[in-house]
């Protein structure tokens, strides 16, 4: 096999590689936690009540988040700060 082949493939290996940490940081800093505006079983993570997504009982339970685009949950009826631990 020719061994440019082989170290161009290596190369573009590495650098395809090290793009896909940096994409995948700069998705999650565009988005935030939006808590209380959630439809029933469509959480993204654990609250305290339950141990997983999609386990939200009701809509728009206070306690209850879905990651939206940054800037955008006061503009859909949500708070970006948890609420108070009862």
């Amino acid at each position: 096999m020719n061994k440019q082949l082989i170290v161009t493939t290596a190369l573009a290996s590495l650098l395809g590689a090290a793009l896909v940490p940096a994409q995948a940081a700069d998705a999650a800093a565009a988005k935030e936690k939006c808590y209380g505006n959630v439809k029933a079983g469509q959480n993204d993570c654990a609250n305290g009540a339950h141990s997983c997504a999609g386990q939200a009982k009701v809509d728009n339970d206070a306690n209850d988040w879905k990651y939206v685009a940054k800037g955008t949950c006061e503009k859909l009826g949500g708070s970006t700060t948890a609420p108070p631990k009862k």
